[in-house]
């Protein structure tokens, strides 16, 4: 072999054996720079791991070792948190508040812009107006002396009263989303439901006790019977027809024209020649409660202001013309 040759080949040799110490120089000098960690994973289930780790990220670690959290683990701390003091990774389940939170958050993120300014476009405001009704009170009044037997007595029925309440109401798809009350008025006034506790004493006579009704009628027992009995001779076919006949001695008692009969029902009841009172003696029959109960509610419920018409005079169906009303027609309006 010539001695270039030779030479040629130490040369090689030389820049090769460089090459490699080169190499190791820098790669010692690279690990010499990381740093590896000791690290704790505690996965949901309880288990631990420890594993050798250069990684600084919660996210690299749990990358670098194939952990992958489920839609309903969470981990502390958070993905892109580094890793603490303590090198400790903790995964855990996630409670029933925190999925309803996330389950929100989702919802609300695919809501779009469209979306929302449309819902906006069918917000729509009105002015409603409504009649409420205002409940009456009850009114308890002990008048007993002494320690014998008590007893209540109704001395003033209740009735409602009424007020128009103007309200601002915002509708959504047409469903009520907002109701905001503007003003509202008293029509009438309630009537407070007066109750006396008396002591209990043997009757010894019907009617001695009066009521009051509606603020302004007062009837006995035995008058508050007559009532019924009347009303229950002219009609005693259903309630309305009952609370039709009482309406009209109500409308005739609160009428200037026919003031001259007396200003409550029972005296335009016993006028002459207006109702079968002074006609006939049919009625004397259902006195002492031979009526329906609900005859009776209709009388109680007119005294108290209720109306079902505003006339004045009533005949038997086919004797006049009007509006029918169980069996008698009604004419002659207020």
């Amino acid at each position: 072999m010539k001695n270039d040759d030779k030479a040629s080949i130490s040369l090689r040799k030389i820049l090769c054996i460089s090459l490699i110490f080169i190499f190791i120089m820098m790669a010692t000098v690279t690990a010499g720079n990381v740093t590896f960690k000791n690290v704790k994973i505690v996965l949901a289930s309880g288990y631990e791991m420890n594993v050798v780790t250069s990684k600084t990220t919660i996210s690299e670690i749990l990358d670098e070792n194939h952990i992958i959290l489920l839609d309903d683990e969470k981990v502390v701390p958070d993905l892109e948190s580094e890793l603490p003091d303590n090198k400790t990774i903790k995964i855990s389940k996630l409670s029933e508040e925190e999925i309803e939170v996330a389950e929100t958050i989702e919802t609300s993120d695919n809501i779009t812009a469209e979306e929302i300014l449309a819902s906006y476009d069918t917000i729509v405001e009105k002015i409603v107006v409504e009649k409420v009704k205002i409940p009456y009170e009850t009114i308890t009044k002990n008048v007993a002396t002494g320690s014998g037997t008590k007893q209540d007595k109704i001395v003033q029925y209740g009735v409602d009263g009424l007020k128009e309440v103007t309200y601002k109401v915002k509708y959504q798809n047409d469903k009520e989303i907002e109701k905001t009350e503007i003003s509202s008025k008293i029509i009438k006034e309630p009537i407070d439901k007066i109750v006396e506790v008396r002591n209990k004493q043997q009757v010894t006579s019907r009617g001695s006790t009066r009521i009051t009704y509606a603020g302004k009628w007062s009837y006995s027992e035995a008058e508050l019977d007559l009532l019924c009995a009347i009303t229950a001779q002219e009609c005693s076919s259903s309630y309305n027809g009952a609370l039709a006949v009482i309406t009209c001695a109500c409308n005739r008692a609160e009428s200037s024209k026919w003031a001259y009969n007396g200003k409550d029902p029972l005296s335009q009841y016993m006028a002459k020649g207006q109702f079968c009172y002074s006609i006939d003696t049919h009625w004397k029959k259902r006195l002492n409660g031979n009526y329906s109960s609900a005859v009776k509610q209709a009388v109680i419920d007119a005294l108290n202001g209720k109306r079902n018409h505003n006339y004045l005079s009533f005949r038997a169906a086919g004797c006049a013309s009007g509006v029918n009303i169980g069996g008698n027609v009604y004419f002659n309006a207020m």
